[in-house]
């Protein structure tokens, strides 16, 4: 079920964007809505077995990467901080879908439109579920990329694959912080899981790093290193300019 939750939203997307021809507009719409809908039920029951029950469930499925200090697997970490987002990220790409479903009806590309919300959701999952930083920055990027194909939905317009390539140019700016604060998390914790990071925290408060000749908190510079990340994402501030076009 745990894993459900995640796999819908990309199921939608490789039926859609494979079969859409097939099953026309309504069918395709059928297949986005029903599997958004159960992906939505899915995240209100691991809301309250997790957040409500207390019952954390964490979730390795294989061996990702293994290059000498870096272990990584291929995990999904189901505390009460994910299934709280789990509901947020569903909930509305649930009804955005249900929205798109009527405002695109009249498109004859409306598949590959409900393929790419899919997409995004998908992404989306695996950000928040994570249970390392490699994984989570595969959704980051990933969300990143449907939102490209998103913006750039009408490629015939020259407006609109401007902004998908302003938004991508953008984005990447932002990318540079995450990746910098993986590299430092890397080398102070010799680990990228949030369990083993998130315990060995209390050991760094006090620790110096340098960067760039300058000495800073070792939790500061990664904290705002991802916070620039998060900045270029949500269009916050100095990388904001994306978002109007």
């Amino acid at each position: 079920m745990y894993l459900l939750v995640v796999y819908f939203p990309l199921f939608s997307f490789i039926l859609v964007s494979l079969f859409g021809r097939f099953f026309g507009r309504q069918g395709s719409s059928i297949v986005a809505f029903s599997l958004m809908l159960l992906t939505m039920f899915i995240s209100w029951f691991i809301l309250f077995e997790v957040s409500i029950s207390k019952s954390l469930v964490h979730l390795t499925l294989f061996t990702w990467l293994n290059l000498d200090l870096l272990d990584i697997s291929w995990g999904f970490l189901f505390d009460s901080v994910t299934a709280l987002m789990l509901v947020v990220v569903t909930t509305i790409s649930f009804f955005v879908h249900l929205y798109s479903i009527s405002y695109m009806s009249h498109d004859p590309h409306l598949q590959r439109f409900l393929s790419y919300l899919s997409l995004f959701t998908f992404f989306m999952l695996i950000l928040v579920t994570a249970d390392n930083f490699l994984q989570m920055f595969v959704g980051w990027e990933g969300v990143g990329l449907a939102s490209y194909l998103l913006i750039s939905f009408w490629f015939t317009r020259l407006a609109a694959n401007k902004s998908a390539i302003k938004a991508m140019v953008v984005n990447r700016i932002g990318d540079i912080g995450v990746v910098l604060a993986m590299l430092i998390i890397f080398d102070l914790f010799n680990t990228l899981n949030y369990g083993s990071v998130f315990a060995l925290v209390p050991h760094f408060y006090n620790l110096s790093y340098s960067f760039l000749n300058f000495s800073f908190n070792a939790l500061d510079i990664i904290s705002l290193l991802l916070f620039i990340g998060v900045a270029g994402k949500s269009a916050q501030i100095g990388l904001h300019v994306w978002l109007p076009d």
